[in-house]
């Protein structure tokens, strides 16, 4: 049970990971690089990342 929600968690890391590069994104506002931050962190980024995305659309830039 235990191997199987990491492998989840390592799963949605590699998701969140790979969107986030999608949008240009590769490291976090720290400096870090994103493979060394936890799901957490990467769910804050990919959140803020994307509703930035979305606020640049809505305002024509």
């Amino acid at each position: 049970m235990v191997a199987l929600l990491a492998k989840a968690v390592r799963q949605r890391q590699s998701y969140l990971i790979n969107e986030l590069a999608r949008y240009g994104y590769f490291k976090s506002s720290n400096g870090r690089q994103l493979y060394e931050l936890s799901l957490t962190e990467l769910e804050q980024v990919h959140i803020q990342v994307k509703s930035n995305f979305g606020k640049q659309l809505g305002s024509g830039e």
